[in-house]
């Protein structure tokens, strides 16, 4: 069976960074730029970006190029005869499935959202009613279950008709309109009455939110956030390394990825902060920004169908594009692992993917008095807390061993992999770096997860 590749480069660039640009972007990023020191923040964020995030970008890049096939068979293609990395695959795979198992009811909300903006369904609804309207499809696991099917029917539909015609083609219209629309939501923000205020309080450098924030919290928040908003760690991004040519070096592949999902998270915070402060709301993070605060401010703008209805769209081709990545990773992965077609592997997978989807929908209604991690947590929660606090952190830990190690690929191996092609070039000494510094960083982030989940 013939392998596919992609057509073009911009198709490559534009998929990765719509794997990773997801919803966090929007509901917490702006956030916590906000509340931990602005433009202090963001500088952080940049240098872990670069010390954290970029190189193990170029790993997963590096696997899959080198080894042109998924993360269910890389592994295989380079690790030395008798050695067991290969059992870390199922990890990964599993860590794409259950990122699905919440990510598809996420993207259902964003959908139901930009239909009910789109009929005018908020139009003349007051705070109450909007919090309602939130509340009301929560409790409905009909009403889930369907805009929840239809992003998994919608999402393999895309990847049944191939690569290049199905995955490349429509993610770079839905990318290059996510990119249109975020810029005209933003200028659109930031003149309003009041916009620029918002404008300050995010991106100045406030020293105050520092000091009450604690340094060493801002410090590892962000270095949490530069390494989580890549989606490395589980072969999402390896895939599409596996589909491109030996052109450019993955260092400047992996340089132009992170600029794009970081420009999309700034933005995101030049619609969120203006729009906020020119209504005297309060701006929060996670579900209730996007779902109740910004709703009220749509509501109260003059052409506020039209504004949220945009936004939503928005949202939507931001959740679409992750959904519609890690869908094309996984039906890879089965593909290879199972010698079946393409065909095939979409009709079995919409059907797991469904019946997987079903206790997130339901963990917010028949499954409410369930609380797997304590407290109020969500059956959603856990999932998220399986792949963003374990499997991201421990896979891209594994797949950084795999490149330094001499039981492994090896870094000599990976270096020359990293550096064919055109482009700026990973230094030869940066090799105690990865080997001494990069693993500890990465630990810390693993146990912190955990910790600050139970603890």
């Amino acid at each position: 069976m013939e392998r596919e590749n992609l057509k073009s480069r911009l198709g490559f660039i534009l998929l990765s960074a719509g794997c990773a640009i997801g919803i966090g972007n929007v509901w917490r990023f702006p956030y916590i730029v906000g509340n931990y020191g602005g433009g202090i923040f963001v500088l952080f964020y940049l240098s872990f970006l670069a010390l954290i995030g970029i190189p193990v970008l170029t790993i997963e890049f590096s696997i899959g190029r080198a080894s042109q096939k998924s993360t269910a068979k890389a592994y295989q293609e380079l690790e030395p005869r008798g050695t067991k990395w290969h059992l870390h695959s199922n990890f990964a795979i599993a860590g794409n499935y259950i990122l699905l198992m919440f990510y598809t009811t996420v993207a259902g909300w964003m959908l139901y959202y930009f239909y009910k903006f789109a009929v005018g369904g908020f139009v003349g609804l007051d705070t109450a009613n909007v919090k309602n309207t939130f509340n009301n499809l929560l409790a409905s696991p009909a009403t889930m279950t369907f805009w929840m099917l239809v992003v998994v029917v919608l999402g393999f539909g895309v990847c049944s008709l191939g690569l290049q015609k199905g995955v490349e083609k429509i993610t770079k219209v839905m990318m290059t309109a996510l990119l249109g629309l975020i810029i005209i939501l933003a200028i659109h923000a930031v003149r309003l009455d009041g916009g620029i205020d918002g404008v300050k309080f995010y991106l100045l450098p406030n020293f105050e939110k520092i000091q009450e924030v604690g340094f060493f919290k801002l410090i590892t928040t962000a270095m949490n956030q530069a390494f989580f908003t890549l989606s490395i760690g589980m072969g999402s991004m390896m895939i599409f390394g596996s589909y491109i040519d030996k052109s450019r070096t993955l260092l400047g592949e992996s340089i132009n990825i992170a600029l794009l999902d970081t420009f999309v998270a700034i933005i995101a915070g030049l619609i969120i902060f203006p729009s906020c402060f020119a209504f005297n709301v309060e701006p929060d993070s996670g579900p209730s920004l996007i779902f109740i605060t910004l709703p009220n401010v749509f509501t109260s703008m003059k052409g506020g169908r039209i504004w949220g209805s945009l936004f939503f769209l928005f949202m939507t081709f931001a959740a679409f594009s992750t959904v519609i990545a890690l869908f094309e990773n996984i039906l890879t992965c089965c593909v290879e692992k199972f010698n079946i077609t393409r065909k095939k592997a979409v009709l079995i997978n919409i059907i797991i993917i469904s019946v997987l989807s079903l206790p997130c929908v339901f963990g917010f209604n028949i499954l409410s008095s369930l609380h797997p991690l304590g407290g109020e947590s969500t059956i959603l929660d856990f999932e998220d807390f399986l792949v963003s606090n374990l499997i991201l952190p421990a896979g891209s830990l594994m797949y950084l061993f795999f490149c330094i190690s001499k039981r492994g690929w090896g870094f000599d191996n990976y270096l020359k992999e990293a550096n064919t092609g055109v482009g700026p070039k990973i230094p030869r000494w940066i090799k105690p770096y990865y080997k001494y510094v990069m693993p500890i960083i990465m630990l810390i982030l693993l146990v912190q997860g955990i910790v600050n989940t139970f603890i």
